[in-house]
């Protein structure tokens, strides 16, 4: 191949390998450096016996996003209050053509499937991307974790009861999951108690992420009540030169809160008939620099 050649093939693959590597490890920044490692591998190593590059490169990030994994999971620090993974402007490109593809690939990255995801040991975790959000063949995952097949079932038999068993299940038409978001934002920037009530589940919960660098609820809270005062005493407290945008986060309808012109949080509803059945906020700094502050 030629350096153009090269560049050109990597880059073609580069949104699948992202997309794996993110849904491997919840993290922009650590998913951007597995794809730079593997860069580094395809275009510094010998290319002379790869015949399906796709696969060859899909092999090498995922082994890379494992190790992290581990390397992660290994140093066991202790996180400050609920953990949400890092917000991911959605971009398939064209690594899902039709509509129930790109339907199956939004599910495996939002919010809620991570969180359960995170749980999962690093062998499960991969071969759940590979099969449920990506749809490689048992035989082709064998090879990508050098494994049998029969150990690669059970594996992908295990993980995929955990995320059933956990991860919920809410069918929403985007249009109407964006227009709650609009009213639920409408009804908490304003202070609005009964509206809030009149939208929020009666068992909703909120999920707030600051990682201890900001102010967030270091428990989850669970009922309207809970979750709609403690919304109304936040806009009572108001965010300094505030304005808001809506964009495409983890494949939904989510709110971009700004002060001065900077991230200052992040605001994603699950709804379901009718009703927003969960909040997740992020405010640890570190999770919202990536995040584009203008249109």
């Amino acid at each position: 191949m030629t350096t153009d050649t090269v560049t050109d093939v990597f880059e073609e693959h580069r949104p699948v390998l992202l997309g794996v590597a993110y849904r491997m490890l919840g993290r922009v920044a650590d998913a951007e450096d597995v794809v730079q490692d593997a860069w580094l591998r395809w275009s510094g190593g010998d290319r002379s016996e790869v015949r399906e590059p796709r696969g060859y490169l899909v092999r090498v990030t995922t082994r890379l996003a494992i190790d992290r994994l581990r390397r992660i999971k290994a140093l066991g620090e202790t996180y400050v209050g609920p953990w949400l993974p890092e917000p991911y402007v959605t971009d398939f490109g064209d690594t899902a053509p039709d509509t129930a593809e790109r339907a199956v690939l939004a599910d495996s990255v939002s919010l809620a499937v991570l969180v359960v995801l995170e749980s999962l040991s690093p062998l499960e975790r991969a071969v759940f991307v590979l099969r449920e959000a990506f749809g490689f063949p048992y035989a082709d995952i064998a090879a990508v974790l050098d494994r049998g097949e029969p150990a690669v079932r059970q594996l992908a038999g295990r993980a995929r009861k955990h995320v059933e068993e956990r991860r919920p299940r809410y069918q929403v038409d985007p249009a109407q999951r964006r227009d709650l978001t609009e009213r639920f934002l409408a009804a908490a920037a304003g202070g609005d108690l009964a509206g809030l009530m009149e939208l929020l589940a009666p068992d909703v919960r909120l999920v707030g992420d600051s990682g201890g660098k900001s102010r967030a609820p270091l428990r989850v809270l669970e009922s309207a009540d809970h979750v709609g005062r403690f919304l109304v005493g936040v806009a009572g407290k108001g965010v300094p030169d505030l304005t808001v945008r809506f964009l495409e986060l983890n494949a939904g309808p989510a709110v971009l809160v700004l002060s001065g012109g900077k991230p200052d949080s992040v605001v994603q509803l699950d709804v379901a008939d009718g009703r927003v059945r969960a909040v997740y906020v992020i405010r640890n700094p570190d999770k919202l620099r990536a995040l584009p502050t203008v249109p």
